[in-house]
């Protein structure tokens, strides 16, 4: 069985992600992952747009700083990188985001039938399905909890990743970037906009960059914007 995970945070960048399925230490990371069982490229990426936001809480041993979450039950566009990968996979994922050895399988009835499917009280132990694109669902995983997480402002090395992976995915350009992150539950005030912009220009920006892309098809739950092969 095939699945979307559409990753809102520093998964938006693809080397970041391959890291969870083929092992390996992200850029700014203090942690290196073992990767999954299989790992296997995802067969395709696209980006979209959730409804929600995505804000910042907690305090990551990995990254020094807040970390990215997904809240669904507020107004809001969150952008996100749909990753087309194995049932498989996205369990050897979710293992990894909770510290957990990779190997065992989640059931995903509950959450299919049910939209949503908490497995424990931990940080990013709420899955949830936002959506279908092409046959298959599209699934996330957030905090159960999100009004009761406390928001932290993120590292200059996490906020770095998501630029990247937003100019990657949706192909915005930096000042696009540092609007859509600034309006993120978190960032501020802790982030200025000038030093937000230097950040997100030693991402690799700079270059000139389509603006952010309206969404073009939608699926259910969820927008998804000029699908490609990776």
């Amino acid at each position: 069985m095939h699945v979307w995970y559409a990753a809102y945070g520093s998964n938006l960048a693809r080397d970041r992600f391959l890291c969870y399925l083929q092992g390996g230490r992200p850029p700014g990371a203090s942690r290196t992952y073992v990767g999954a069982r299989d790992g296997t490229a995802p067969l395709r990426d696209v980006p979209m747009t959730l409804p929600g936001e995505v804000f910042f809480g907690w305090r990551s041993p990995t990254w020094g700083g807040g970390i990215a979450f997904y809240h669904a039950d507020v107004e809001g566009g969150a952008l996100a990188r749909a990753y087309l990968v194995t049932d498989q996979q996205f369990s050897d994922v979710v293992a990894q985001e909770m510290h957990r050895p990779p190997g065992t399988d989640l059931d995903l009835t509950t959450v299919l039938d049910a939209r949503r499917h908490d497995t424990g009280p931990g940080r990013y132990e709420s899955m949830r399905l936002v959506g279908q694109l092409d046959g298959d669902p599209v699934l996330t995983f957030t905090t159960p909890d999100p009004a009761a997480l406390q928001r932290n402002p993120p590292s200059d090395a996490y906020l770095s990743t998501i630029a990247r992976g937003l100019r990657e995915s949706h192909e915005l350009h930096d000042e696009a970037i540092c609007d859509y992150l600034l309006g993120c539950p978190g960032v501020q005030p802790a982030w200025g906009g000038r030093r937000l912009a230097s950040v997100v220009a030693g991402s690799g920006g700079g270059q000139r960059a389509r603006a952010a892309r309206s969404a073009a098809t939608s699926v259910t739950g969820a927008s998804q914007t000029n699908p490609r092969h990776t």
